[in-house]
């Protein structure tokens, strides 16, 4: 029996059979649709692992809070060591056991030329307090730890006069410069800073008090 070539199947939409040419576009247009799907089961496929990963990091990779984790910086011991190097005595605020230091430092050889005594402080409300003492600062100086904010007025806590600096209610973004205090005494200048109640800068200014008026403050 000799082979016969099977006729082109008829297509319904055409109502004959397909010529060589559509049938070739009709499997191009498979191939490309076949191609899509693949890409586009890929991009899930893929998706669905990155979210798989994320979801192990979360669940797996430990969390905490830095400020409260890490160990507090003894800031005595680290002024101890620095003392007689600038022209003042550096302060040290004396404060109770629930405060907590997370850095302290001084800082020399700054762009704008001043050497400053660092120390970061945590209240019992979990507030930030800072105090800066810079040596032989100018006004410049004092304008840029502030923030460059206003004057508001003034207040004396244990027998030292302080600028205030009440940024809780501007519009402008401070940082941590919410609320500052700033005082002078021999050849420092006094900033305490940070987003803590008044009662809290209190303590921290009744703190430093005699240490000031030992500078010359008043």
């Amino acid at each position: 029996m000799s082979n016969r070539t099977k006729p082109p199947a008829v297509v319904a939409e055409l109502g004959r059979p397909e010529t060589p040419e559509e049938t070739a576009a009709r499997k191009a247009v498979n191939s490309a649709n076949h191609r899509n799907r693949q890409t586009v089961n890929n991009l899930v496929y893929s998706l669905i692992a990155c979210v798989a990963l994320v979801a192990v990091i979360v669940l797996f990779v430990p969390r905490g809070n830095p400020t409260s984790s890490a160990p507090p910086v003894d800031y005595a011991s680290i002024a101890a060591q620095a003392q007689g190097s600038e022209p003042n005595r550096l302060l040290v605020p004396e404060l109770p056991s629930d405060w907590k230091s997370n850095n302290a430092e001084l800082r020399t050889k700054t762009p704008d030329g001043v050497d400053s005594w660092y120390v970061g402080l945590i209240t019992p409300k979990a507030q930030y307090i800072g105090i800066t003492q810079g040596f032989d600062a100018n006004d410049t100086w004092t304008a840029q730890q502030v923030n460059k904010s206003m004057i508001k007025g003034t207040r004396t806590i244990d027998g030292v006069r302080w600028d205030v600096y009440d940024n809780r209610t501007s519009s402008d973004d401070n940082g941590n410069v919410e609320y500052a205090l700033v005082s002078s005494a021999g050849k420092s200048t006094i900033i305490v800073f940070g987003t803590a109640s008044d009662a809290e800068f209190g303590t921290v200014a009744g703190s430093l008090a005699d240490q000031i008026r030992q500078l010359g403050g008043s």
